[in-house]
């Protein structure tokens, strides 16, 4: 009997065994895979099939990804949000791609008092019972737009006009814009906007030039982009122009064409790695990502919406680490408590896109080590000094 009991008893061990080791780290992400921002939300999927190649386990758990398509619209971001919290039982949120879309994911977040890595810039959002919810890879806007502006009066320029996106995007770039450019008495002439689904840009275009800015400044990204800079050229507009980060994209370039030749953008750092000296901590991570992002989709990337995902799976990681330190097990609603506040107590997270060290008030997390500026000649983009 007592050898019975014991052998029992060893079986028993050895069944709960592999049953620990099956819990894991589920990661619920959203992006928009169809629609309008496509040429956004599919580069974001392969910075996460990267951030998975090049670190597949966090703290000796594994981390499993559910990911679902909005297809571009805000209210399928929320509601894929909502799916994967409450029947997917998910730990975190990651996503998505577009202003509007992010914006709408990171509302439902708050509500269901779960942590959140957005991957698109977004406006504040409030905090949520307990302390915010919610942190962002892609850097502060007004940081970006105030290269800019550093740029513009370092050439003496004294007008601009601006064209974007009649969205929370177009709304962020010019926001940072009028606030940066009033600081160094430089005028907004013009604000044109349009939205990611129009097929022509002609009024818009038409009457920024009849307004004669010293330079053109463009709130748009990816294929949509494109289209402001193709009319300013068929136009013949030859004035400087200053694009943004989400310009530094295939598609943008592929669209453009000879027109994008000349446009100055801030970026970040991963955009001219190889440019960077050896002494920059992001060259060496920059350089692991496009590993990692050949490893996992068979080809090397051309945008720089997939590292902003990719910086998120590190930020994640660090995070999680410390979160399972306190005592907290994945896929419970104290690990979604401890991963929150593991968030935001990140520090000197070293990414592609710049480093991290976020707190209760700074959910972006990152400096001017950040923003690098570049210009765009045929193809390619020039680091300038």
């Amino acid at each position: 009997m007592n050898l019975i009991k014991s052998l029992l008893a060893s079986a028993a061990v050895l069944l709960a065994i592999p049953q620990a080791a099956q819990a894991e780290i589920l990661v619920g992400f959203v992006t928009g895979l169809s629609g309008p921002v496509s040429s956004i939300g599919i580069p974001n999927a392969k910075g996460i099939a990267a951030g998975q190649a090049y670190l597949g386990e966090i703290g000796g758990e594994k981390v499993r990804v559910i990911q679902l398509d909005d297809g571009s619209d805000p209210t399928a971001s929320a509601r894929n949000a909502r799916k994967l919290v409450e029947q997917e039982k998910v730990d975190v949120l990651m996503g998505t791609s577009g202003a509007p879309q992010t914006l709408a994911m990171a509302t439902a977040a708050i509500e269901m008092k779960i942590p959140m890595i957005a991957v698109s810039p977004i406006a504040p959002v409030p905090s949520g019972d307990g302390g915010p919810w919610v942190v962002q890879t892609p850097q502060p806007t007004p940081l970006l737009v105030q290269g800019i502006v550093d740029n513009m009066k370092a050439k003496g320029l004294k007008t601009v006009a601006f064209i974007g996106f009649s969205d929370a995007f177009g709304d962020l770039m010019y926001n940072a814009l009028e606030q940066s450019a009033k600081t160094v008495d430089i005028k907004i002439i013009a604000n044109e906007r349009f939205a990611r689904s129009d097929s022509s840009v002609t009024a818009q275009v038409l009457r920024v030039v009849a307004a004669h800015p010293d330079a053109i400044m463009l709130g748009g990204t990816g294929t949509p982009g494109a289209l402001p800079v193709i009319a300013l050229s068929e136009r013949g507009y030859k004035g400087p122009l200053y694009g943004n980060h989400g310009m530094i994209s295939a598609d943008f370039l592929r669209l453009a064409g000879k027109a994008a030749n000349g446009i100055i953008c801030p970026t970040g750092p991963v955009t001219a790695a190889e440019q960077l000296p050896a002494s920059n901590p992001i060259q060496k991570v920059a350089l692991d990502f496009r590993a990692a992002f050949e490893k996992a989709n068979g080809e090397a990337p051309t945008d720089s919406f997939s590292s902003y995902s990719f910086d998120g799976w590190l930020v994640l990681a660090d995070a999680a680490k410390r979160a399972m330190a306190s005592g907290a097990k994945p896929g419970s609603p104290e690990f979604r408590i401890a991963l929150r506040r593991a968030l935001f107590a990140t520090k000197e997270v070293v990414g592609t896109q710049g480093v991290y060290t976020y707190t209760p008030a700074d959910r972006h997390g990152v400096d001017d080590r950040s923003r690098i500026m570049v210009r765009i000649e045929d193809g390619k983009y020039k680091l300038l000094p």
